[in-house]
């Protein structure tokens, strides 16, 4: 395979896989790294945000590295995979000529190139869309069975990587409609559904909880046309970079000429115009698009090799970019390059002090997976995050967090607090305090029913305890919030309910509690949304229940 790839190729590649490997061990991680790192502790078929390809690689990297390369190895592997399966793709002969033109171009990618090093899930769905998109080539040119088998594991691993890899399938199988009557093209959906279905049934089993989430319970705001649309087709610039001139312009010009051009094509048209549409009711995030790098960076160096003029403008402002990008990923690892706070900066120093500080036990964040995960990485410390009604679920939410820190003397950490016996402060200037909690006892896992009534003013409530213990009643406190129509929580006030089953002391292991409740006056106007929730050991109270809309 290697012999196709010129001697000057393979040397840039190797440069480019040693510049990545250097960046990835001295660059510490950021937030979303670091909870992909929570993640990959405890292996499963799915996790609350995300499929589980992401924890798979971070598990596969820390057999042979620890710290921060032990997260980040297989993303330096498969975005050296990338750039031949890209380099793969392009027929044109002329291409040998040009090599360093194509490092230009790919290296300029913005997110393509940060991917090349972070593990986050669009590392692999970078991955998985170049070589599904090489794939689909050599079936156009030739319906193997082992293609069409290959086919379907790649696009098994594009939705093992991310929900929205499932538009990268849809829009290429659009733009070549006649698989439909393609026996090949059937098995190699059928595999790649055969090889989903352990997610399907962990999707089952924890009540399509990802699926829920993203679709109804992500809180989300009116809508801006500065946040939202025009934020899209600026994020859309930005992940290509100071080359978005020459690659759109490019991909505007082309034309297909088979169906291959062609898929590349609708693939690009398709998710943008799906997250265009998705700007108008809510922000869409600039890695949401980023699939369309792989077809872009191919369109884009086809063109350069048959337009001089491109060709000089794309080399000379491939060197600026060059120049500072290595100017950026150099500041992420030295903070005073440039002054501005980024994630990988300052994570060592407040988690040490943090540790030093709380005496070496459990820490509690409130509301905050991110900084969770990220201090029992660096302080090697058993952290977690409890959410409370002014948050979101998130993995913690669904494992067995509460238990590892459960009994247990803990240091309970809040943004919003104003003193506390233990206060740190992050390179941002932003300040902490902590206090001290003896017998740390929480029971998020509780689970709230309602039932909207059929006549008259009382709802419905079912409590039903998930523990493997009993919990006490009068450790309990109820508690509603009301939400906007955007599920931003504006109230909460505590909640009268009325015990409908005999009376009790405790909660029983696997037992359900009948209640009704009226819902109590809101002075906020024209509530859209009211949440249950369980206040215990004087916590603010938790996300037990669903967002129920109001009539």
């Amino acid at each position: 395979m290697f012999q196709k790839f010129p001697r000057l190729f393979l040397i840039l590649s190797a440069v480019l896989f040693l510049l990545n490997l250097l960046q990835a061990s001295f660059t510490e991680l950021i937030y979303d790294e670091a909870y992909y790192w929570y993640y990959a502790q405890d292996m499963a078929w799915g996790y609350f945000d995300h499929p589980p390809m992401v924890a798979f690689l971070i598990k596969v990297s820390s057999l042979f590295f620890d710290g921060e390369l032990g997260v980040r190895l297989m993303s330096c592997v498969l975005s050296a995979g990338t750039y031949l399966l890209l380099w793969s793709v392009v027929d044109n002969p002329k291409k040998k000529d040009y090599i360093i033109h194509f490092f230009l171009l790919v290296f300029s990618f913005t997110l393509m190139n940060a991917y090349g090093f972070l593990t986050l899930p669009d590392t692999s769905l970078l991955f998985f869309t170049a070589l599904f998109l090489w794939l689909y080539k050599r079936f156009l040119a030739d319906e193997k069975t082992i293609t069409a088998v290959g086919l379907g594991l790649v696009m098994a691993g594009l939705m093992y990587s991310k929900y929205h890899a499932v538009l990268v399938i849809l829009f290429v199988l659009l733009s070549n409609y006649k698989l439909i009557f393609n026996k090949k093209a059937w098995l190699a959906v059928i595999l790649a559904l055969v090889c989903y279905v352990p997610h399907l049934v962990w999707l089952y089993q924890n009540d399509f909880v990802s699926i829920t989430f993203h679709l109804y319970e992500r809180p989300n705001q009116a809508y801006k046309f500065d946040e939202f649309t025009l934020g899209f087709f600026l994020n859309n610039i930005v992940i290509i970079g100071l080359l978005f001139y020459w690659v759109y312009s490019a991909f505007f010009k082309f034309r297909s000429t088979d169906k291959f051009s062609k898929a590349l094509i609708y693939l690009v048209y398709g998710i943008l115009v799906f997250f265009f549409i998705s700007s108008f009711n809510r922000r869409v995030q600039a890695q949401w698009t980023i699939a369309i790098s792989i077809p872009l960076a191919i369109i884009a160096f086809n063109h350069l090799l048959v337009n001089a003029k491109s060709r000089r403008w794309m080399y000379r402002i491939g060197i600026v970019s060059l120049v500072l990008l290595m100017y950026a990923r150099a500041w992420m690892i030295y903070q005073p390059l440039f002054p501005m706070v980024f994630e990988t900066h300052g994570n060592k120093q407040w988690t040490e002090e943090l540790k030093t500080k709380s005496g070496g036990i459990p820490v509690i964040f409130e509301n905050s997976y991110r900084r969770a995960s990220m201090y029992e990485f660096y302080s090697g410390i058993p952290a977690i995050s409890l959410n409370n009604y002014m948050y979101r679920k998130n993995q913690y939410s669904i494992n067995d967090s509460e238990e590892r820190v459960r009994g247990q003397r803990v240091l309970y950490v809040s943004q919003y607090r104003q003193n506390g016996d233990v206060t740190y402060m992050h390179l941002d200037s932003t300040v902490f305090h902590g206090f001290y909690i003896d017998d740390f006892q929480s029971y998020r896992k509780l689970k709230c029913i309602v039932e909207k009534p059929e006549t008259g003013i009382e709802y419905s409530l079912k409590v039903y305890n998930p523990y493997p213990f009993d919990v006490a009643l009068d450790q309990l406190k109820y508690t509603i919030s009301y939400s906007n129509e955007y599920k931003q929580v504006k109230q909460m006030l505590p909640l009268k309910v009325k015990n409908l089953t005999p009376q009790e002391s405790f909660l029983k292991s696997k037992d359900t509690l009948e209640y009704s409740f009226v819902l109590p006056l809101s002075k906020m106007e024209n509530p859209s949304y009211f949440r249950i929730g369980i206040a215990e050991h004087n916590l603010l109270p938790g996300l037990n229940g669903k967002p129920i809309k109001i009539h």
